[in-house]
């Protein structure tokens, strides 16, 4: 059905916001040490876990067996929403001098706007409240639990709990690297901060987070992007009132923040997937309109599995998705080519 556009309003779309600092690192690191099911996926491999759980005391070390079997992790980044925090002390005397009701209702997550008033009510302590926040969050793998916990926990444990354990990991593990993992933050957040001006948000938030495709949603005005090393190549996504959070993995080039030659991992992979003829057929072929793995194999006159083969390499160079089993070109992606190649010329 053909339409006549006589809107003369713009698509609306989201703010971007750049933030770091290694309160972020902290909390996150936190969270990855207690992820049993994920930490063998993590980047870092389990010989550095093992010896940070070595170097830690035994009083820390059930401080995040608690995290583990409660999820507070999820409390940290929560109150680290709350106001920009320069300094570890900032943050802690921020959680100490929190009224019980405020520290509650922080910490308890946000699950749409519709429902803030049965957020205030379950941290009053309503049981009803707790119920329906449970309810409306049932298909989440550990929300149900953690807002139970949150409801029920004494004021004055949890607040002991979160700073002990944010101070004892910051002071243990934060402090021993505290310069380099600054400088490696503070060149990606830098390094996208100087794209942000090149790219439309919606374009950046893919670029920035290797691949993640985010549209404008109702009420959603700005999408946070906060660098983090600790989780890579995870991407972590939040809702926080108003805003879309993601903790993205930081850029391979950021490590090593003095080599100016080292180029971005994906803009490597994109054109290593486009170096190719029949990718580029492929390529040419989606930009006409979505095509099933079997059409594609037909008009190319190629096997199934070759063309699966070079689908695989265009996935993970971020170039083409699958949705509904037709295969479909990320426009903005391949648009994005030649801004990202400018940005790492001219760096």
């Amino acid at each position: 059905m053909d339409i006549l556009n006589l809107t003369g309003r713009k698509k609306e779309t989201y703010q971007i916001q750049l933030e770091y600092s290694l309160l972020w690192e902290c909390a996150l690191g936190i969270a990855a040490i207690t992820n049993t099911p994920l930490i063998k996926t993590l980047e870092k491999q389990q010989d550095y876990w093992t010896d940070i759980k070595s170097s830690l005391s035994k009083d820390l070390l059930q401080h995040l067996d608690f995290v583990e079997k409660n999820n507070t992790w999820k409390a940290l980044l929560q109150l680290l929403h709350m106001k920009p925090f320069t300094h570890l002390s900032e943050f802690t005397s921020y959680i100490q001098d929190l009224p019980s009701i405020d520290l509650k209702f922080y910490c308890l997550p946000f699950i749409g706007s519709n429902y803030q008033e049965i957020r205030h009510n379950a941290a009053y302590g309503a049981k009803t409240a707790m119920a329906e926040m449970q309810r409306l969050t049932s298909d989440h793998p550990f929300l149900p639990h953690y807002i139970a916990f949150i409801c029920q926990v004494d004021e004055s444990l949890l607040k002991e709990h979160l700073i002990h354990v944010m101070t004892g990991w910051y002071e243990t593990v934060i402090n021993n690297s505290s310069e380099k993992l600054s400088a490696i933050l503070q060149t990606d957040y830098e390094a996208k901060k100087r794209m942000k001006e090149k790219m439309k948000s919606e374009e950046f938030v893919e670029w920035a987070t290797g691949g993640v495709t985010y549209l404008p949603e109702p009420s959603i005005h700005t999408v946070i992007l906060i660098p983090q090393y600790i989780y890579r190549p995870w991407n972590i996504e939040a809702d926080i009132e108003g805003a879309k959070v993601f903790y993205y993995p930081i850029a391979n080039e950021s490590i090593s923040p003095n080599d100016k030659y080292t180029p971005n991992q994906f803009f490597v992979l994109k054109h290593k997937a486009l170096g190719d003829e029949v990718r580029l057929r492929i390529v040419k072929m989606l930009t006409e309109h979505d095509h099933t793995l079997q059409e594609l194999a037909s008009q190319l006159n190629i096997g199934k599995s070759t063309i699966h083969h070079h689908l695989k390499i265009l996935k993970a160079a971020k170039l083409v998705e699958i949705t509904q089993s037709k295969y479909s070109l990320k426009r903005s992606a391949l648009a994005g080519l030649a801004k990202e190649l400018d940005m790492y010329l001219n760096q």
